[in-house]
């Protein structure tokens, strides 16, 4: 089973242009992923996409796949258009269940910052269910940040506890399905060195606990750097590691091959491949 995570920046790359053509085309030159997770999609934010629906674009380029986007903002104009930005996962394996989870925003009038989301895709992969988890974090506050980490521990914690599957789905009560097993991905806003790493990588809940797979993989290796390598207007204080893959503690032997593509400029990050044996 595999799985790229990338935050591409609506497209844009690090010579500012536009372009998810190219996203994509980068994206599958990677990895020929059962699985992409990409954040910051906007729909109608003519600065950001020219004012057009960038999860349809995306749908067409990747035909084959179930698209799944589901924004953290919602917002009517005055005008009456919608305005739509968040997270997008496409599948080419059975999806069995989506849930979006809107994620803590405490003191949203005070600090710079916006709506965050989870984006919860349970995907029937050859070995079991598993929820796929695409997030991205608050960046200007730690503080919203630690609340948006601990509401997805709690998540985990949840699952872990109350797992279910369901065989069919013609009613509301038989078309719910729980796994324990997830890949948490995205773009945290937190260095690796940094302690709100550890409340994930190092937490100890009842269930099965996210593990940062870069580290399950490649023990006593220096993560991969994976934002501000192209782009130093951005990242003026240079580059760091801000995106990552957890993975529950049950597929730690699984894990087969983690790598950052730190090559591509096609945005201000670079993405992330996971490869799980079946």
């Amino acid at each position: 089973m595999r799985l790229l995570t990338w935050n591409i920046q609506c497209g844009k790359g690090c010579d500012g242009v536009t372009d998810l053509a190219r996203i994509v085309s980068v994206a599958r030159e990677m990895a020929d992923a059962d699985v992409y997770c990409f954040q910051e999609v906007s729909d109608n934010f003519s600065s950001l996409d020219g004012g057009t629906d960038q999860s349809a674009q995306l749908a067409s380029l990747l035909p084959g796949y179930v698209p799944v986007f589901r924004p953290a903002i919602e917002a009517i104009d005055g005008g009456g258009r919608m305005h739509r930005f968040g997270n997008m996962t496409l599948s080419r394996l059975p999806v069995m269940q989506i849930s979006n989870h809107l994620l803590p925003w405490p003191g949203a009038g005070s600090v710079r910052s916006m709506r965050r989301h989870a984006l919860d895709v349970t995907v029937q992969a050859a070995f079991g269910a598993l929820r796929v988890v695409n997030t991205h974090l608050e960046y200007h506050s730690a503080d919203q940040r630690k609340a948006q980490i601990m509401r997805l521990l709690d998540l985990q914690e949840e699952a872990s506890a109350s797992a279910k599957a369901s065989g069919t789905h013609n009613e509301p009560y038989a078309a719910q399905t729980l796994a324990a097993s997830s890949l948490l991905c995205g773009d945290f806003n937190f260095d690796v060195s940094d302690p709100q790493h550890g409340l994930v990588h190092e937490s100890v809940r009842p269930g099965l606990n996210y593990r940062d797979a870069w580290s399950m993989c490649r023990p006593g290796q220096p993560h991969a750097l994976t934002c501000g390598l192209h782009d130093r207007v951005q990242w003026s204080d240079g580059p760091d590691c801000r995106d990552f893959i957890f993975a529950s503690e049950d597929l730690s032997d699984r894990i087969r091959h983690v790598e950052v593509d730190t090559k591509t400029s096609a945005s201000d990050h670079q993405p992330i491949f996971i490869e799980l044996a079946d």
